[in-house]
């Protein structure tokens, strides 16, 4: 019996990474979808493609979507500044106005046409940056959705929205990471890397949540890409 495949929404990040691990471990085929919406750290991409390629993806699709046309976010406007100073209450200039939302959309309409009836999304509403379109709400009302608006669903199909990395710390996806023996080693995580030499700033959110999560995991981060924070939302000494 043939296994079933699964789209995979995978940006190249430890969770997308290890939401895709997930699935493999549950006996999915793997068909991958990587956005470049022209993100600031664009060097996710790359990362993606290691990934997909150490996760044995049967197809990686790379869909070019350029959100930095809407700007809104630091993430797609280079003249907002990326956030340095911690992580804290509120929704950061980071949030790129429904991006999940739109990336969902996509991905649902991968599925559909390739016949694939299970979407995996690595969103966390645990230890993140407050992003709303993370919460479990959002994926059950978006699963609701993707039955309602599809030929397949309002035929009887169901789609189902995986989001197993929705209710864990950082650092217990670092550990499920190293359990499924998820491609860690490959995956990016910075907002803001440095133009000229590509090394990560080791300040903005992303870069603090990755290294609290492998420090408290008592996980050495195997792309050794963050120096450690002492407190996750403070400045290095």
């Amino acid at each position: 019996m043939v296994a079933e495949a699964a789209v995979v929404l995978l940006s190249g990040g430890l969770d997308s990474t290890t939401a895709a691990a997930w699935a493999r471990a549950e006996g999915y085929r793997l068909h991958a979808l990587t956005i470049d919406y022209n993100q600031r750290h664009r060097i996710e991409l790359k990362a993606a493609a290691r990934v997909a390629v150490a996760l044995g993806v049967e197809r990686h699709m790379v869909l070019p979507l350029d959100l930095s046309r809407f700007g809104g976010s630091a993430l797609t406007n280079r003249a907002i500044a990326v956030p340095k100073g911690g992580v804290g209450p509120g929704i950061p200039a980071t949030y790129v106005p429904a991006r999940n939302t739109v990336f969902l959309s996509l991905a649902l309409a991968f599925a559909e046409a390739s016949g694939a009836r299970d979407l995996v999304i690595g969103v966390n509403a645990i230890d993140y940056s407050g992003y709303p379109d993370c919460r479990p709400e959002f994926i059950a009302a978006f699963q609701t959705l993707a039955n309602l608006a599809t030929k397949l669903g309002v035929e009887g199909a169901r789609f189902r929205i995986h989001a197993p990395l929705a209710e864990l710390s950082k650092a217990d996806i670092v550990r499920l990471g190293v359990e499924l023996g998820a491609p860690l080693a490959e995956t990016w995580s910075c907002y803001d890397p440095d133009p000229v030499g590509g090394r990560p700033c080791g300040l903005c959110d992303s870069c603090r949540l990755r290294a609290a999560g492998f420090a408290e995991a008592d996980v050495v981060d195997p792309a050794q890409q963050v120096p450690p924070l002492a407190k996750l939302g403070k400045e290095p000494a």
